[in-house]
């Protein structure tokens, strides 16, 4: 993979512009606060990015929901906080236009649809958790297993300080894998809220079967989804339309969040 270091970083060093808007019925004071803009990395999570925002609108709500959990919402739909910022975007926006707009709320946090997220130490479990499992996919989880606590320290902290060597000196070690085999299995997640009701799908798809390399095509053939009943798709990751010929190995290697899934979502020209 040294000569796709270059990849690597591009894909790391992607950023979307939000602005943030403190809700309307929320604001307390007798002028309503500005709002708070920043760029933010599409890999990265919304609470280990938003402290800044928080001590911006904090002191605008009313003092008895200052230790409120602050939740994000765009165009009435929570944000989950666990899934990466890029895949949010790519997810929910679909007219692509910059900045991204997020209200920002302190009150009725919705647990019905959004998980608990008291501090940065959960977002932590998430990540090692989501590790563990796409390395019981590509290696039956021998890596990990392997790992020393310091490699998931390195890990862990290179995605929060956005420190692309401290996290690829650690994640190398999870893309290692045979030149004939490749991976066991591909860990992906693939998002299709026009044709099924389910969060996304996930099924057991190798990167190589019978010598052969399989494609981003040979992965959505076999979701049992009728795609193109909605009309042309794209299959968009890091706001990228992938094409579908692209070898599953190559993009699982490349492309892949930290968590090493790949978030595949699908959209359609039409939206």
């Amino acid at each position: 993979m040294a000569e796709d270091r270059e990849i690597l970083r591009e894909i790391w060093e992607g950023r979307l512009p939000v602005c943030f808007t403190l809700a309307t019925e929320e604001v307390s004071t007798p002028i309503s606060p500005d709002p708070f803009y920043l760029m933010v990395p599409r890999l990265t999570y919304f609470p280990l990015v938003t402290d800044k925002v928080r001590r911006h609108f904090v002191r605008c709500v009313v003092p008895e929901r200052h230790d409120n959990e602050m939740w994000l919402e765009f165009e009435k739909c929570p944000l989950k906080w666990h899934y990466p910022i890029g895949l949010l975007y790519d997810l929910l926006v679909t007219n692509s236009e910059l900045p991204w707009q997020i209200t920002v709320h302190f009150d009725k946090y919705p647990d019905n649809k959004l998980l608990k997220c008291p501090s940065k130490d959960v977002v932590e479990s998430h990540l090692m958790h989501s590790l563990k499992e796409a390395d019981a996919l590509k290696h039956k989880n021998h890596i990990m297993a392997l790992m020393q606590e310091r490699d998931h320290k390195q890990l862990w902290l290179g995605l929060l300080h956005d420190r692309f060597d401290q996290f690829w000196s650690a994640n190398r070690k999870l893309m290692e894998h045979s030149a004939e085999d490749g991976f066991r299995y591909i860990p992906f997640r693939l998002y299709a809220p026009q044709l099924t009701s389910k969060p996304f799908l996930q099924y057991l798809v190798k990167p190589i079967e019978n010598e052969k390399k399989l494609t981003l095509e040979d992965l959505l053939q076999r979701a049992n989804l009728n795609m193109e009943s909605k009309g042309p798709f794209q299959i968009v990751i890091h706001g990228i339309d992938i094409p579908l010929e692209t070898p599953l190995q190559w993009i699982s290697e490349h492309l892949s969040y930290p968590d090493n899934f790949l978030h595949l979502c699908i959209r359609y020209s039409s939206n």
